[in-house]
């Protein structure tokens, strides 16, 4: 049978909607046909399964949430400092910020990974190659710190976006002054990067 890959794309894209807004329990074919206004039926022709249709979910989100190249390409035209490293850090909260729908399925398929073997294989691999990709970036940029440098900026990232984009009301004023999150990402940054614009693996 031959299949549609715009179709394809749209019903993933459908799928990470029901995820973000049911959760894994509610990512059903039936849900994803009907939130891609679809017949009855046309997931299933698309998808083995539930752990198929999870995992394209994955590759299709980390599509979606990858950097603008010409965004990145302007931003390696500056000096490779700790402002830079800021405003690489600013770009990411921009990107989940504005695909909060993508970024909340994302953290869907953490949980969801703890309950399936398969599953938590495969999007441990997928996530720590991200991580491996970024730590690769930095060293390749000669952006300022090394490895742990990433490692501990990769944490502290994931604690800001998890809270800004569930409970946001959390960090609201909690440190007075700072705004959320635009100045909690700069004294995240100023806290973990080194100043000293070196390379050097850590």
């Amino acid at each position: 049978m031959v299949r549609n890959p715009e179709r394809r794309a749209g019903l993933v894209d459908a799928g990470a909607e029901v995820l973000a807004r049911e959760g894994a329990r509610g990512l059903t074919f039936r849900a994803v046909d009907a939130e891609a206004d679809v017949p009855i039926g046309t997931v299933s022709n698309y998808f083995t399964g539930r752990d198929d249709l999870l995992r394209q979910i994955d590759a299709r989100l980390h599509e979606r949430l990858a950097p603008d190249p010409e965004v990145l390409a302007g931003l390696l035209e500056l000096p490779r400092d700790r402002s830079l490293v800021v405003a690489f850090m600013h770009d990411l909260m921009d990107r989940a910020t504005r695909d909060r729908t993508g970024y909340l399925a994302l953290l869907e398929m953490r949980l969801e990974a703890t309950r399936r073997p398969e599953l938590r294989a495969s999007y441990t691999r997928s996530v720590r190659g991200d991580l491996e990709e970024g730590m690769e970036f930095h060293r390749a940029a000669g952006l300022p710190g090394g490895d742990e440098t990433v490692a501990v900026l990769y944490l502290a990232m994931l604690g800001l976006l998890l809270e800004h984009l569930t409970l946001p009301g959390v960090l609201d004023g909690v440190l007075p002054g700072v705004t959320v999150p635009e100045g909690l990402v700069e004294r995240i940054v100023a806290a973990v990067v080194p100043e000293a614009a070196s390379g050097d693996q850590a």
